[in-house]
């Protein structure tokens, strides 16, 4: 069952009208196949127009749905020879991160990312997507053996933040996250990372320090949720919509700022409408980006990153 958006009211009900005019057809009885190809226009040109003017309220929306393609639909479509490696060598495993060897179009590389889970069981198995300091550790650890065999990293980001709970912060959350940024930056591999879905606070950037940033054209990526900054602000979770629209979250106000590098393009309706074509997507813009680095130096990709960095917020 699919599911659709507040926004999306309109363009559900126009597609539940075409699902039962399709069931009417099936028996027989009647020739109504006009009549379903003009309502399927119709609701072709709504779905256009309403995701060609969403607010960054409604991206927000977007880049949480919950039938989004997770880290474990990319990694299935885009890479072979998976071998997810597991463990930060000092506490546990965390299922939020995954991450290990890959191939993707001929190359070797190591992917790592975020899973959120597709159904509740899945979903409380991998923490909603939320990190903990050992998903973090175990990052390095990933990031360090792909330094020391020369493979390019290829990250993918799609976490609401770090997991907040009491338990992170006694096995140091904080430090996890600061040390895991501090290994991407040092890195003298090629560094693609990807925001795919959400990119929330220190729990994205702890995988999105990379030469190159990519975002899909509705995911979001900030440094608090809407609702946290509007809690803080106005005392109340109700102004989110204001808070996205003043925090710039979405791909294009960053591109601008030169916080990302370059706008992934989705299928029409977002991701979560068309699987096959947005990781398809997603692939073609990896693999643009990591032919660009193939050919520099370690010293080069450092400064590379180092000087990304440092232009950010930075007039001219």
């Amino acid at each position: 069952m699919r599911i659709f958006l507040d926004f999306e009211k309109p363009i559900a009900e126009l597609q539940a009208r075409i699902d039962e005019l399709r069931d009417t057809g099936a028996e027989g009885t009647v020739d109504i196949s006009a009549e379903i190809a003009k309502l399927q226009a119709k609701s072709d040109k709504l779905l256009k127009d309403t995701f060609g003017k969403l607010s960054p309220w409604q991206k927000t929306q977007v880049a949480r749905h919950p039938e989004r393609p997770h880290f474990k639909d990319y990694v299935a479509g885009l890479f072979d020879e998976f071998v997810p490696l597991a463990g930060d060598r000092a506490f546990g495993d965390d299922q939020a991160i995954l991450g290990g060897f890959a191939t993707f179009r001929g190359r070797r590389v190591m992917v790592l990312g975020h899973e959120k889970g597709h159904d509740t069981v899945s979903r409380i198995r991998h923490n909603f997507g939320m990190g903990k300091p050992e998903g973090y550790r175990k990052a390095i650890r990933l990031l360090e053996l792909a330094d020391r065999f020369a493979l390019p990293v290829v990250t993918l980001v799609d976490t609401s933040g770090a997991f907040p709970g009491i338990q992170a912060e006694e096995r140091g959350q904080a430090e996890a996250i600061a040390r895991s940024t501090e290994a991407c930056l040092a890195l003298g591999v090629p560094m693609v990372a990807a925001v795919v879905g959400e990119g929330g606070s220190g729990g994205a950037i702890a995988l999105a320090s990379g030469n190159r940033v990519l975002m899909f054209e509705h995911a979001v990526y900030s440094v608090i949720s809407p609702e946290g900054c509007a809690s803080i602000l106005w005392r109340t979770a109700d102004k989110a919509p204001d808070a996205a629209e003043a925090m710039k979250v979405t791909a294009q106000d960053l591109k601008g700022l030169g916080v990302i590098d370059a706008i992934v393009p989705e299928p029409l309706g977002g991701a979560h409408r068309d699987h096959a074509g947005a990781i398809r997507s997603l692939g073609d813009s990896i693999d643009r980006m990591l032919g660009e680095l193939t050919s520099l130096t370690a010293d080069a990709l450092r400064q590379d990153r180092r000087a990304k960095f440092l232009k950010m917020g930075r007039a001219g």
